[in-house]
């Protein structure tokens, strides 16, 4: 694939409108029609092929826009942002390979890291020379981090590392770790843990693939036997574990992958047009209960818009999103949940004889819709979004 920048990058002042229009043609002109979901000639990327494409989306300053420019980054504001991740979600493009890394890693190493570790880390992140993992849950915590139970022990210029983590995604092809660890016992809670930069390939981290419900085999359990890491991978002080994953943590409930609505607006109107290239389904689309279930669709989707846009309003007037990133975490995956039932139940209908392009949508919302039932678990379960929200919002106790 032969991707080309655009010299619009290069210039921080550009307004976020023209910004925008930037991204839509470079996205329309450079995007392999075998990526878009909605072709008939999609066929799954290739690791190297994603690859590939996010590295240009990176040159063409889609990728690592609000990264400070001595890390790689170009320097601009959430507006930027936005308004790319709008023309983003306009596509039917595949997810990021590198989203732990961009999403999570990247945060927090720009919050707590050293120098020398921005420097060697930040870089390699947006020109795809890395991927990450997250190892913070467990199988006795899942994603209640005060129950963590992976030990981090101090030996004097080095620590030793044991335990094991869960649903790790991407743990088989990445090249680090972003560890959360505990110094102490499980008894002191949220004080004493600790993050590392733990590169994969280390002595005694051990790899083994789950297989989930859509045959993939995306995430794994990683084994953490006497693993041995310099004290240069550690990221902040033993106290500060806490506080900066519960930092990454709202960020990434409240801010990344901002394009959902408008990608979850692009899948409706792509289960719409299959819909209207099959004469049964058609049909099918005039009935009231599917005119119903489809407006509410509509406004659940332009509610998400407003909430992800007052988020970026709020940042940039400085104010800290905290607890708040729940709701938009709980709103989108528990919409998207409901969308992705709604589709099944339509695209069940088509048969051998439908359409190709209905077809090409029984194929795309089978497999969504298989994937839409770990988005009210991963990046914290609706379970804790609803207790984060009752006890920290609405200051409501927690024995009702």
């Amino acid at each position: 694939m032969d991707f080309h920048a655009n010299p619009l990058t290069a210039q921080p002042a550009i307004a976020p409108d023209a910004y925008r229009a930037h991204a839509r043609d470079w996205l329309k002109n450079n995007l392999p029609a075998h990526m878009r979901a909605d072709s008939l000639d999609y066929r799954s990327p290739t690791l190297e092929e994603s690859s590939q494409w996010e590295a240009a989306m990176y040159r063409a300053g889609l990728a690592g826009m609000t990264w400070p420019v001595e890390y790689g980054g170009h320097g601009l504001t959430l507006r930027e942002h936005l308004a790319v991740n709008k023309e983003i979600g306009a596509l039917a493009m595949p997810e990021s390979v590198s989203s732990i890394g961009k999403e999570l890693a990247g945060p927090i190493i720009m919050t707590v890291g050293t120098e020398d570790q921005k420097q060697t880390f930040l870089p390699a992140i947006l020109q795809m020379q890395n991927y990450w993992c997250q190892g913070f849950s467990e199988p006795d915590a899942g994603s209640d981090l005060v129950r963590l139970r992976t030990r981090a022990t101090q030996e004097g210029d080095q620590w030793r590392i044991n335990g094991q983590k869960i649903w790790t995604s991407g743990a088989a092809k990445a090249h680090y770790c972003l560890l959360l660890t505990r110094t102490g016992t499980v008894a002191d809670k949220h004080r004493g843990l600790l993050m590392f930069a733990v590169p994969m390939n280390t002595p005694g981290i051990r790899v083994v693939p789950i297989r989930s419900i859509d045959n993939k085999e995306s995430f794994a359990e990683v084994f953490f036997d006497d693993v041995i890491v310099p004290d240069s991978a550690r990221l902040g002080a033993p106290d500060e574990g806490w506080n900066a994953a519960i930092r990454v943590l709202s960020i990434e409930r409240a801010t990344n992958r901002m394009y959902r609505p408008w990608r979850f607006e692009c899948e409706l109107r792509q289960l719409v047009q299959a819909c209207q290239s099959d004469a049964q389904l058609s049909g099918r689309l005039a009935e009231s209960y599917y005119q119903r279930r489809i407006g509410q669709l509509v406004c659940e989707i332009d509610a998400l818009k407003g909430l992800v846009e007052q988020s970026v309003d709020q940042l940039l007037a400085g104010a800290a999103i905290g607890a708040r990133g729940s709701l938009t975490k709980l709103f989108w995956s528990e919409c998207h949940q409901a969308f992705m039932a709604l589709a099944q139940e339509i695209v069940s209908q088509i048969g051998p004889s439908s359409s190709p392009l209905a077809q090409r949508a029984r194929q795309h919302f089978c497999t969504a819709y298989l994937f839409s039932h770990a988005e009210t678990i991963y990046a914290g379960t609706t379970e804790v979004q609803l207790d984060i929200i009752a006890q920290r919002i609405m200051q409501l106790p927690k024995d009702i």
